[in-house]
């Protein structure tokens, strides 16, 4: 491709006029006339400086730096094409389009697809900013007057090359569907899914169903404007907003299409399609429509409503929020139409996260870029709804707030749905059945309800909130007056939860995979624990999740638990030395080896005072393998004796696994690396017979380790993929992640560099995104053994590896095995 012209570009859209009917009437003849139709429009374009910017199918889309220069190309193809068989519709629009290593970026270059559109073979239409360029005594320029186009945003002047006679351009001027502030952006794919479902002549009632500000009305009418085509006496918008009483919705279709007779005697036999926007309120007037669609034949409807109207002729679409892509791509052309020097950052993927991708809610974000940066309106999201004000004065007022059209939603409830719609905005990343029932007092039929209303979402066996309309939720479980007593019911039952998950130490962290879906809802407990005082139930929960913190994110866990020790005053003993056990565990993850041995030391006198043989036998085994990280051996041999004689005096089977596992730590410190294999291999055989998974999961990642150190290089692999695999069973990221570090050495040695080079970058980036102290102290040694490979070609697989995810690289390597 040649270079793009940029600054003020004219662009020249083509499109063949009925190509499907010309296939069928050509039959084998059709493809040497559609390469003649490319060979004359390609001779015409290139003689007038054209660059050629897309072909697709039929169609071309060509650039100039000059507007008299795309008539003059245009001219002179449809002259060319004027002898055969095949007619062309062509637009020219000029815009100032932004230039990416894909092509333009703009909503210039949809303008003049637009306008393409709307002709007819051997039509040429061009714009008003085409035209002001133009000698203004061009007598071959017909003025069209305006005409709507179909991204119905405001009326475009056209002008027609040539004084021809050609039938009224396929515009909206008949129909009165509403003009939109913006193009449509950012919906392709639910659009072509919604025209997909109109297309089928079985479906005659469409309804759009979602909450408030997911974007219903938009869709619909882009829906309905894109079909105008095919519905020769319209399509026509009834917005029913300001409607309340079921019994006039018919007076109000009637009233919009000016029916002077019975509105089914008014539609009759027309083929139309009707837009009935915001139906919800109105539920009871679906028998009506039911009967009006049974009378009219070629009569279609689409609706949007919260709620299904549950009548025969129905179909539901379900409209989504944005995918991320989406949603950034919305927020950006927002952004721009304020103010067009606006720059993405790294900021507005957060925004439009923690908008939950809602277009009226990234509509509302993106207004702010007038006074703020995206960091500000980040910043200020951390309570979203107060910053979302001020849309459009012309729109609706439920829609110029995300709070409004959260609320006009939620005034639509019935007074038990209400109630256990702001009781469930406690939930923090969604709940179960259970949970709803006894935190909520929810039950199935009212959670059903909230599901079918569009406030709730149900996936998975679990009920959820957007983060915004949970926002909402909580606002109004403050104002009812019961937010205290919600909120400590979900405490106590997410106590309860916690301790039955087994991830302490005392239960050997056989259910580590249950954490990760209420890992929010535990975190809300803790600080609803230390904004009441009740710091004894967060000390619990936390402790209850022991192994979670150790292997999700030990900052946390060490964060955790220093906030609840600076606000508890008084404690028992026994707990505390249990708190004490979890931190010395994160703090060790984390990388803080002495902070982790002081606070053993603590908890193991604990322990001992409160004659507790077990605590204490863990605690000294937690004191010497926090010596063996910080390079300390003196001593070490000394505290797994005395721990391993706790452990058997008190019958814990899991303690012979640490203890011969510690003793193959110490072995390698020493540098006797046989002994050390010899000792992890019965460790996890130990830890095997006990169920003892997450330590197993460790023991193999050490033998594999000593394993290379030993040349093994097969046995090394072979150990690393089998913890690699037990580490996702066991949601285990910091276990995924040494896995690729192993794999990684593995390739290395064995010459693969882009292999080696792969699964380094990937763990890179892991740990750029969740650092682990520990790493910190290790790191080096590590670099030294997959670096052998160093090279280009290790280089450029450590980039590419750097842009996978760890799930993405962990899937790879175990499909690759």
């Amino acid at each position: 491709m040649r270079e793009l012209p940029s600054g003020t570009v004219t662009f020249l859209f083509t499109d063949i006029e009925g190509s499907t009917k010309l296939l069928h009437e050509l039959g084998d003849a059709y493809a040497d006339a559609l390469a003649e139709h490319r060979r004359a429009l390609r001779a015409a374009f290139e003689s007038n400086g054209r660059v050629e910017v897309d072909t697709q199918g039929d169609a071309f889309f060509v650039a100039f730096a000059r507007a008299r220069d795309a008539l003059a190309a245009a001219r002179q193809g449809q002259e060319a094409l004027a002898e055969g068989p095949i007619r062309v519709r062509m637009g020219v629009h000029t815009g100032e389009p932004i230039v990416t290593d894909e092509g333009y970026v703009g909503l210039d270059v949809h303008r003049a697809a637009r306008i393409a559109a709307v002709g007819h073979g051997g039509q040429v239409l061009v714009s008003a900013s085409t035209v002001s360029l133009l000698d203004p005594s061009n007598s071959l320029l017909l003025d069209l007057g305006e005409h709507r186009l179909k991204d119905l945003t405001a009326p475009e002047r056209i002008w027609q090359l040539g004084e021809a006679g050609f039938p009224p351009l396929k515009s909206l001027n008949q129909s009165n569907l509403p003009q939109q502030p913006t193009p449509f952006v950012g919906r392709e794919r639910e659009l072509g899914e919604v025209l997909a479902l109109l297309g089928n002549p079985k479906i005659r009632l469409l309804t759009l169903t979602g909450p408030g500000g997911s974007g219903k009305t938009r869709l619909a009418a882009q829906a309905a404007a894109e079909r105008a085509d095919e519905h020769e006496h319209g399509v026509w918008w009834v917005g029913l907003q300001a409607v309340h009483d079921p019994q006039l919705v018919l007076p109000t279709i009637a009233s919009t299409l000016g029916a002077d007779t019975e509105l089914e005697t008014h539609i009759g036999d027309k083929r139309m399609l009707l837009v009935l926007d915001n139906l919800e309120q109105l539920l009871g007037s679906a028998p009506d429509l039911g009967e009006l669609l049974a009378a009219c034949t070629n009569l279609s409807l689409i609706v949007t409503s919260r709620e299904l109207l549950r009548i025969a002729a129905e179909r539901e679409y379900a409209v989504p929020p944005f995918v991320e892509q989406e949603g950034v791509g919305f927020f950006l052309g927002r952004a721009r139409a304020i103010r067009a020097d606006f720059q993405p950052d790294e900021h507005v993927l957060e925004i439009c996260r923690r908008l939950d991708n809602l277009p009226l809610a990234l509509e509302l974000a993106a207004a702010r870029v007038r006074a703020l940066s995206s960091a500000q309106i980040l910043e200020r999201l951390e309570r979203s709804l107060p910053l979302l004000t001020g849309g459009p004065r012309d729109a609706p007022e439920r829609q110029r707030t995300l709070s409004a059209a959260i609320g006009w939603s939620y005034e639509l409830l019935a007074p038990e749905e209400r109630k256990a719609f702001r009781r469930l905005g406690v939930f923090a990343g969604g709940c179960t059945l259970d949970a709803a029932e006894r935190v909520a007092g929810a039950d199935l039929d009212l959670l059903q309800s909230l599901v079918e209303k569009s406030l709730l979402r149900f996936d998975g066996e679990r009920h959820s909130l957007l983060e915004t309309i949970r926002e909402f939720g909580l606002e109004q479980l403050q104002e009812s007056g019961e937010a205290d007593a919600v909120r400590r019911r979900h405490a106590e039952f997410f106590l309860e939860l916690a301790e039955a998950q087994c991830t302490a130490a005392e239960s050997s962290y056989r259910r580590q995979e249950l954490v990760a879906p209420d890992q929010d809802n535990f975190r809300v407990a803790i600080d609803w624990s230390l904004d009441t005082g009740e710091v004894e139930l967060g000390l619990r929960v936390a402790i209850a999740l022991e192994q979670f913190w150790v292997i999700s994110d030990p900052f946390e866990g060490v964060r955790r638990f220093e906030a609840l020790f600076a606000a508890a005053d008084d404690i028992d003993p026994i707990l505390r030395a249990r708190a004490l056990r979890c931190y010395c565990g994160s703090s060790h993850i984390a990388g803080k080896y002495d902070q982790a041995i002081e606070a053993a030391g603590e908890s193991v006198a604990l322990f001992r005072e409160a004659g507790d043989d077990v605590g204490a036998a863990t605690l000294l085994h937690r004191i010497a393998t926090a010596r063996l990280s910080a390079g300390e051996t003196a001593g070490v041999r000394e505290l797994l004796e005395e721990s391993r004689e706790l452990f058997h005096g008190a019958g814990v089977q899991r303690g012979d696994a640490e203890i011969v596992g510690t003793f193959g730590y110490l072995a390698q410190a020493e540098g006797k690396i046989e002994e050390a294999a010899e000792l992890y291999e019965r460790s996890i055989a130990l830890a095997l017979e006990t169920g003892f998974d997450w330590w197993r999961r460790g023991m193999i990642l050490s033998l594999a380790e000593v394993l290379l150190l030993l040349d093994r290089v097969d046995e090394a692999e072979q150990w690393s993929r089998e913890a690699l695999s037990l580490s996702v069973a066991l949601r285990d990221r910091r276990g995924e992640f040494w896995g690729l570090v192993l794999l990684a050495w593995v390739a290395a040695v064995r010459g693969d560099a882009a292999r080696a080079g792969r699964l380094w970058g990937a763990a890179e980036a892991e740990e750029e995104k969740r650092p682990s102290g520990q790493w910190e102290h290790e790191r080096d040694l590590y670099l030294k053994r997959v670096f052998v490979a160093d090279g280009p070609e290790l280089s450029r697989a450590r980039e590419i590896g750097r842009r996978l995810t760890l799930e993405r690289a962990v899937e790879e390597e175990l499909a690759a095995g």
